[in-house]
């Protein structure tokens, strides 16, 4: 009996101190899939705390299964992104575990938009989504089916890690 107390004891205390956001030097690292038109992929994001909303950092994608007739190569599947967020889940104050973030990037394809979410079950892991979507692609009059690829709204699910 003591051992189911003290193992109950011990998730309570992962869960309290569970924070989705802790402000100024909050290292966070997600990975997940992305679902697109044309394509499914991989996302890889790393976010650094610089104040108490504020966190930059730099997002990739690797866009794969890609039908054949699109004829894309790699620079038309990857993308790299450097981004902003305003994490305000302290804001809304809904749960210390609970961050919503609204954000832009700056990268190699588009300059866009992100909205995403994410839940943490312990200190170190929960899970995320994420909504992103071009504000301004580079060369908008002629992409291609390919060149589109990495232009266009996409979500993104998986896990998030704090470091």
């Amino acid at each position: 009996m003591k051992k189911i107390i003290v193992l109950i004891a011990v998730f309570a205390v992962g869960f309290v101190n569970a924070q989705a956001y802790m402000g100024r030097g909050d290292n966070k690292f997600q990975v997940g899939a992305s679902f697109q038109e044309n394509g499914t992929g991989i996302n890889a994001t790393y976010d650094y705390g610089i104040g108490e909303n504020i966190s930059l950092g730099l997002s990739t994608t690797y866009v794969l299964g890609v039908e054949e007739k699109l004829n894309a190569d790699f620079t038309d599947r990857f993308d790299l992104r450097a981004r902003f967020n305003a994490n305000i889940g302290n804001v809304l104050n809904i749960d210390d575990n609970f961050d919503l973030y609204p954000g832009l990037s700056f990268g190699l394809k588009n300059f866009g938009g992100h909205l995403g979410a994410r839940y943490f079950f312990t200190s170190g892991f929960g899970l995320f989504t994420e909504l992103s979507a071009p504000l301004a692609k580079y060369d908008s009059d002629t992409l291609t089916a390919a060149e589109d690829l990495n232009n266009q709204f996409m979500i993104s699910i998986g896990a998030s890690f704090n470091l």
